[in-house]
């Protein structure tokens, strides 16, 4: 839209001091003719732009003319600024919001705008993980459209179990955890909860939808989030581990120590935990991953099956 682009080319100016009509049309990515004539329009608003000829030339504001914007304490830049673009994963979103970003800068006082610039300079977020899964987020703009209008969505959508079936939903709000996003929405069965990479063909509908007064977005998510927790298949198993395994464990799993049982021999420097797995298999993988470091004692038959598997895996093994 040209008043977002007369807005970007504004806080441009206040930012840079001076900048000639073809580096502004290169920074909004538009023509130097319409530059020029973005130029114009600014001056026909109101703005106090000076015309500078020559070489060094181009557009520059009045000395000592600015935009505003509320002032903020070091706390608040702080917060602002340590929520940088790049944590939301995406490079649209994240070049949105930098620009954002770039638009905010050059409204601040200088002082202000030195240690804004400081603070980034300190802090990098890496959104991916070592083995990042790429989110298909072509859809978040088509939901957020459904949800600013309060209109009735449909898209199709692919569950877990790879089944594909059509979805129209009343669309709520937005969650980003981490770099995943979900859409809440209301569904013929209830409310339900969304991944956005897994919706394909979205459309927003004509069709408008009364959303309720005390919906709090923030709030189902909690609720929601301790309900799936708490409906999690939980696999309690003891081991004995030594001083590396348990440092290892206890990082990601919850461990109980517990005193050794009866008739058990364990080297001096080992510790008993009990241990809430999600699955027993994942009780299997762990006992079985940590070898020698890690000696399984309860439950009695998956202990049995872990010996067995270690018997077959020497009986197949050639000289």
């Amino acid at each position: 839209m040209k008043s977002d682009r007369l807005l970007s080319a504004l806080m441009l100016l206040q930012a840079h001091g001076r900048l000639s009509t073809r580096e502004l049309a290169e920074r909004l990515e538009i023509s130097q003719r319409t530059a020029h004539r973005d130029m114009e329009a600014l001056c026909t608003a109101g703005i106090p732009l000076i015309a500078l000829r020559g070489a060094q030339g181009g557009w520059a504001l009045e000395k000592g003319w600015r935009t505003k914007v509320p002032g903020l304490d070091e706390a608040e830049l702080s917060a602002l600024l340590m929520a940088q673009p790049s944590a939301l994963g995406d490079p649209r979103l994240s070049a949105a919001a930098d620009r954002a970003f770039g638009k905010l800068m050059a409204a601040m006082p200088n002082s202000m705008k030195a240690q804004a610039a400081s603070i980034r300079a300190r802090l990098h977020i890496d959104p991916t993980g070592w083995r990042p899964s790429p989110e298909d987020l072509s859809q978040l703009p088509i939901v957020q459209d459904a949800i600013a209008r309060d209109c009735k969505l449909t898209f199709l959508y692919t569950r877990t179990d790879g089944e594909t079936a059509p979805r129209t939903v009343d669309p709520f709000g937005i969650v980003c955890k981490q770099t995943v996003w979900y859409l809440i929405a209301r569904a013929p069965a209830g409310m339900r909860t969304y991944r956005i990479s897994r919706m394909t063909d979205a459309i927003v509908l004509v069709v408008p939808f009364e959303r309720p007064s005390n919906f709090d977005l923030a709030d189902h998510w909690k609720r929601s989030t301790m309900q799936i927790e708490q409906q999690r298949q939980h696999f309690s198993a003891t081991l004995a581990l030594s001083p590396e395994a348990t440092q290892s464990l206890t990082r990601w799993s919850q461990v109980t120590p517990v005193d050794a049982p009866s008739n058990t021999t364990i080297p001096e420097d080992w510790l008993i935990f009990n241990v809430n797995f999600e699955s027993r298999e994942q009780a299997r993988f762990v006992a079985l991953g940590f070898g020698p470091r890690a000696q399984l004692l309860t439950p009695a038959d998956l202990r049995d099956q872990i010996r067995a598997e270690i018997s077959e895996i020497f009986s197949r093994q050639t000289i």
